[in-house]
């Protein structure tokens, strides 16, 4: 069974979502401060962490900051906050969905499922692609530059691996949301822009000799590579 971290100060909503991720088979750990939420996170690696925003001592926000620098495990926020801004500042940061409370806990284990589904089913084609310093392989879901594994976010994994199987072919955002975010998504197509934006920023140091993303206005996205 795979384990989620709920960290949530709210008892009564920790409790409810515990027992609805349980009765769908799922194991769960919970945390109600943010400096709890780093010391599970760190002893249990979970498969998926629910993270509330306003946490006693450590924000969510930092705790977000905290998984990213060191995991692609997929993060839920779960907030009060229901303005367009916070949403995009999670986005931006590098969760992988947002849900505003109050909400139905039922919605928030079929996200939950949504999440890790989509975490895992990444389109594979030939197993290995090398394009010049920059590596892909596609069944071991790693994608390496210069020999160094770089690290994404599993949405921006997602994103990535299948711009790379269809290189050289442009795709607009609904297009990009459909086959990685899926056609139950709600939210902005600004989620493929602030996704490829720190995809660009990993890719740095790859010679603009040997491949890109690039934009195409008012049509969409296309990673170019130059072999």
């Amino acid at each position: 069974m795979k384990n989620i971290l709920i960290v949530e100060d709210e008892l009564p909503i920790s409790r409810v979502l515990k027992a609805y991720l349980e009765k769908s088979q799922f194991q769960v750990e919970q945390a109600f401060t943010g400096d709890e939420a780093v010391r599970k996170f760190d002893a249990v690696s979970p498969a998926l962490v629910l993270l509330d925003v306003m946490l006693p001592g450590r924000s969510g926000w930092s705790i977000l900051e905290y998984i990213r620098k060191k995991s692609s495990c997929p993060v839920i926020m779960l907030t009060a906050l229901g303005q367009i801004d916070n949403k995009l500042m999670g986005l931006h940061q590098g969760a992988d969905d947002y849900i505003t409370k109050p909400f139905i806990a039922d919605e928030v284990v079929a996200r939950v499922q949504a999440v890790l589904r989509r975490s895992t089913n990444i389109i594979e084609g030939n197993s290995l692609k090398q394009f010049g310093s920059l590596k892909v392989d596609f069944k071991a879901h790693t994608v390496s530059l210069h020999g160094i594994e770089l690290a994404f976010t599993p949405k921006d994994l997602s994103l990535f691996l299948f711009l790379a199987q269809y290189r050289n072919q442009t795709f607009t955002r609904e297009q990009l949301i459909e086959q990685v975010w899926g056609m139950d998504y709600e939210g902005s197509d600004r989620a493929v822009d602030l996704a490829i934006k720190r995809i660009r920023r990993s890719l740095e140091n790859w010679p603009a000799s040997e491949g890109e993303i690039r934009t195409y206005r008012g049509l969409g996205y296309k990673l170019c590579v130059y072999e």
